[in-house]
């Protein structure tokens, strides 16, 4: 008999294989988004749920115990799902790690580099037509700045923070980083605290997990040590900066900062990054830095092994 295999939100995945090869391995259905009052019907009869972001409580995960073999959690990160209870109920819960760490790497760059040339000042200046108005060729108005030689802070030194570092000494950076946990311990680089990261750094990325000690780590009481002219980058998780204090000490002098990621996704319309008056200061992309084209492959095929996995075990 085959398996009763349900996607909560497909379109978390944007365009991609998967359907063809779970089409294969069971009775396939899926969904573009579902919402928490839709969650459980949807489930109903599942063998086998997939999910992203969509949450699988105590409640839900109690009422599918006769059916739900198996949780894919299309992603790393495993907070959206009881893990307790489907642990007390036997049902399987699978994640897959390690994916995005190139991609996630790589975006953190290119915000780094876009940041440091002023990007979004220029780009806005150029699209304006306030160029095509200038009486000689260039515009230096905004200082374009180097990587080289430049400090490089990075808050959380796990597997992506280590290719961050890898690749911001490719183009002559200093690398030092803060351990949020402790536990990441690199004679490579030199561990400080982050009262002096922040106070130091030309460029800050955040590679940290939001849990009790990251949560509001970086609030008015310290952004204001970050130097007149440097990067914030958070690829992290939302909540780790308080978004709302970080807009206002933006306003007050020039810090840049790129975000992928916000404390609540999507992000709210009248969110305080989206003030025009800090706008050439920003660049924001929609939690995208870990689906580029080659780590989604890498991610579906984790899913279909993990799901494989299981059916053979």
């Amino acid at each position: 008999m085959q398996n009763n295999i349900v996607f909560l939100d497909a379109l978390s995945l944007g365009e991609n294989n998967l359907r063809e090869s779970l089409q294969s391995i069971g009775n396939y259905t899926e969904y573009p988004t579902t919402s928490p009052n839709e969650t459980l019907n949807r489930c109903k009869g599942a063998n086998i749920v997939l999910t992203n972001k969509v949450v699988l409580n105590k409640e839900i995960l109690t009422a599918l115990k006769d059916t739900l073999k198996l949780v894919c959690i299309t992603a790393t990160g495993t907070n959206n799902v009881d893990l307790q209870t489907a642990k007390d109920l036997g049902i399987e819960v699978k994640n897959v790690t390690g994916y995005s760490t190139k991609s996630v790497a790589q975006h953190t760059l290119m915000m780094a580099l876009a940041l440091s040339a002023k990007l979004p000042f220029y780009d806005s200046y150029c699209k304006s037509g306030t160029y095509a108005k200038s009486p000689i060729f260039t515009n230096l108005s905004t200082p374009l700045e180097l990587l080289d030689n430049k400090k490089w802070g990075i808050i959380g030194l796990g597997t992506i923070g280590l290719e961050v570092a890898r690749l911001a000494g490719a183009f002559g950076a200093k690398i030092s980083y803060y351990s949020t946990s402790g536990k990441n311990q690199n004679p490579n680089y030199p561990c400080i605290a982050l009262e002096s990261l922040l106070k130091e750094s030309d460029v800050i990325s955040i590679h940290a997990p939001l849990n009790p000690s990251t949560q509001n780590l970086l609030n008015k009481n310290n952004l204001s040590l970050i130097k007149e002219g440097g990067i914030l980058i958070n690829v992290g998780r939302g909540g780790i900066v308080n978004e709302l204090e970080l807009a206002e000490e933006m306003q007050k002098r020039k810090i840049y900062a790129g975000f992928d990621v916000f404390s609540q996704e999507p992000m709210v319309e009248n969110h305080p990054f989206l003030n025009p008056k800090i706008a050439d200061q920003f660049i924001l992309t929609p939690h995208n830095a870990w689906g580029y084209e080659t780590s989604k492959e890498i991610l579906i095929k984790g899913v279909i092994d993990n799901i494989q996995n299981f059916l053979k075990a």
